[in-house]
């Protein structure tokens, strides 16, 4: 193999290198469902570990670490916040209905 093949050898490995690695761990772990980002899997309310999304304002929280939770039916919503949490509490059907028929935000708050 002379150098002008080394060198293209070196560029497709240099970018298939940067393309696994953001597939993996970048933005392309959220559409493919992967573990980017610290996560456990895929979007939703979680039972056990991973990323949940809190059915108010549509925040993705880390079910392990979130602020607060609730049970309706038998099942574990987290929350980002107490105030979310609360809110819930008050109408829950409001929120559970808007979480299983497609994740629609609710509240639209800013955290940071």
């Amino acid at each position: 193999m002379d150098a002008e093949g080394l060198k293209s050898l070196g560029w497709l490995l240099l970018w298939g290198g940067l393309f696994f690695v953001m597939m993996r761990y970048g933005c392309g772990a959220h559409m493919m469902g992967g573990r980017g980002h610290g996560g456990h899997g895929g979007h939703g309310d979680a039972t056990t570990g991973g990323d949940a999304k809190d059915p108010v304002c549509g925040m993705l929280v880390d079910s392990q670490k979130a602020a607060a939770a609730a049970v309706r039916g038998g099942k574990t919503y987290y929350f980002c916040s107490t105030s979310c949490r609360d809110k819930f509490e008050q109408a829950p059907d409001q929120y559970i209905g808007a979480s299983t028929q497609g994740g629609q935000q609710h509240g639209g708050h800013h955290h940071g």
